[in-house]
């Protein structure tokens, strides 16, 4: 990791109003949680304000204690997570430039693209990475994008690097009781006692993602006879894909595809012994709700998205030539845990509990 001290840090810079700039998915954003943390941490009196993808407003609302405001980031030219509004990036940068932030700080990645979009936030100063040979808009706060190491890592050192000491590299995801009503209202008559289902999400947003369905289908009929439940999730974009695994599993199968918001699906994943899954963002969310899991990748760098805790959640990658005994052998190690505690569950603070 690259180690160097800043010329300004947030001590001296003292900023009261901050953008952070992170515009990408589900897993992506839990991952940057630590660093929010940290910043928080240092900056408590701060207004805190993350410009993301549309969706993550529902996240800001979660974390009141994090952040403090959102901006819906139209897209970008090069940026590939949401096609461009090119109409909508005029209007929403000469809105952000009328607030005069303080600091823009770039935590979205190595800063090609997103160091000059950064730029045009017109903030008063600029923090973030760049990548070498790249364009550093400031070389007192930006940090060499570090080339290998965990997402979570990754983030921590530039939060370290401007002074804003760790609060912990543990993910979180609150979920208050609206979430359980949710699920309620999603599960109908059907009744889950935590602790005695597992669930098996067997789509991705990328179909290269996906291990084979007819493997996960050999998995959850296994964790069928053991006496579990099999409750199986995805979008409903997904639904071939759960119910070709659900098929099998008759009463032992439960298939909530496209039937939980991502609150809900909290909720559900919450009380689960055990997650199965490809390298997607429930994976991450299990990470942030301390359920275990057993990951099978396609080879997107596990070395950079993996979970911290090796020992709860097991990472499979390349996962093309795994078959479905060798997740069963990970599986039956993770049950053996027992009943997951509900770590990062509670919300550090009343303000998240709303």
């Amino acid at each position: 990791m690259p180690s160097r001290q800043p010329r300004a840090s947030l001590d001296n810079l003292a900023p009261r109003r901050v953008l952070v700039l992170r515009a990408l998915k589900l897993g992506d954003m839990l991952c940057a949680v630590p660093a929010l943390r940290a910043l928080r941490a240092a900056l408590p009196r701060a207004e805190i304000v993350l410009v993301g993808l549309p969706w993550a407003r529902e996240l800001v609302q979660r974390f009141p204690a994090y952040l403090d405001g959102f901006r819906a980031l139209p897209g970008y030219p090069g940026l590939p997570e949401q096609p461009v509004d090119v109409a909508a990036v005029p209007p929403f940068l000469a809105a952000l430039q009328a607030e005069r932030f303080d600091l823009a700080i770039q935590l979205h990645g190595s800063g090609g693209v997103t160091n000059p979009l950064t730029a045009l936030f017109g903030a008063r100063r600029l923090a973030g990475f760049c990548a070498p040979g790249g364009w550093c808009p400031d070389p007192d706060l930006f940090l060499p994008w570090p080339d290998r190491g965990l997402e979570v890592r990754r983030l921590l050192e530039l939060t370290s690097f401007l002074g804003a000491p760790r609060r912990g590299e543990h993910l979180e995801f609150p979920v208050p009781a609206r979430d359980e009503e949710a699920l309620r209202r999603a599960l109908g008559p059907e009744e889950l006692r935590p602790g005695e289902y597992v669930c098996v999400h067997p789509g991705a947003s990328v179909p290269q993602r996906r291990w084979p369905v007819e493997r996960f289908a050999a998995v959850a009929a296994v964790l069928a006879r053991r006496g579990l439940r099999v409750v199986l999730t995805g979008t409903a974009a997904e639904a071939e894909l759960t119910a070709a695994v659900a098929r099998p599993l008759r009463h032992r199968g439960l298939d909530l595809a496209g039937r939980t918001d991502l609150g809900a699906a909290a909720a559900l994943l919450r009380g689960a012994r055990l997650l199965v899954c490809n390298d997607t963002g429930v994976s991450h969310l299990a990470d942030a709700l301390g359920v275990p899991s057993v990951v099978l990748s396609t080879g997107d760098n596990p070395q950079r998205w993996a979970p911290v805790d090796g020992r709860r959640h097991r990472v499979f990658c390349p996962a093309q030539d795994v078959g479905p005994d060798d997740v069963l052998a990970d599986a039956e190690e993770l049950l053996a845990l027992g009943t997951p505690e509900l770590v990062g569950v509670t919300p550090p603070c009343d303000r998240c509990a709303s």
